[in-house]
């Protein structure tokens, strides 16, 4: 019987899954931090840190990269839409579309800061976790498994 997964195994989705789900995401979020407060708040901040931690929770064990560069393309993504579409949600009412991109940048920089720290510890964890099981499995599969010399040598001692 094999043990169950954890959190940090469970995540297949291939990368353009991900990529897609985070940016639907973030276009619901942006929607509904708009219509409520009318300019891109906290909510927005929370979110995003959210659905940077969720990705990188989703993602396949051989595409850890594409979360690693993930949310600053995601945020710039975000910021350029926004900038384009309702500069003022981002800006002040007096900054043109460029100049909105660059405040929301600016204004959301710790959300970027703690979704990018959060995704890649989730992926440090999520590698050290699958690199364990498969030296487990390993232990496990080989019927000529040698003992290491310390745990030899305490047996030999008796």
């Amino acid at each position: 019987m094999s043990p169950s997964r954890t959190i940090w195994e469970e995540g297949r989705l291939p990368s353009g899954s991900v990529v897609a789900l985070a940016a639907a995401a973030l276009a619901v979020t942006v929607a509904l931090d708009s219509l409520v407060t009318g300019r891109l708040s906290v909510l927005f901040d929370v979110c995003f840190t959210l659905v940077c931690i969720a990705a990188a929770l989703a993602i396949r064990p051989g595409q850890f990269f594409w979360i690693g560069v993930l949310p600053p393309l995601l945020l710039l993504a975000t910021m350029l839409v926004v900038g384009v579409v309702h500069p003022v949600s981002v800006g002040d009412a007096s900054d043109g579309r460029v100049q909105a991109v660059f405040s929301g940048l600016a204004h959301h920089s710790g959300a970027l800061f703690a979704g990018y720290a959060n995704a890649l510890i989730v992926l440090a964890v999520r590698q050290r976790t699958n690199r364990m099981r498969a030296e487990a499995r390993e232990r496990r599969a080989s019927p000529y498994a040698v003992e290491s010399p310390a745990r030899s040598r305490s047996l030999t001692l008796r």
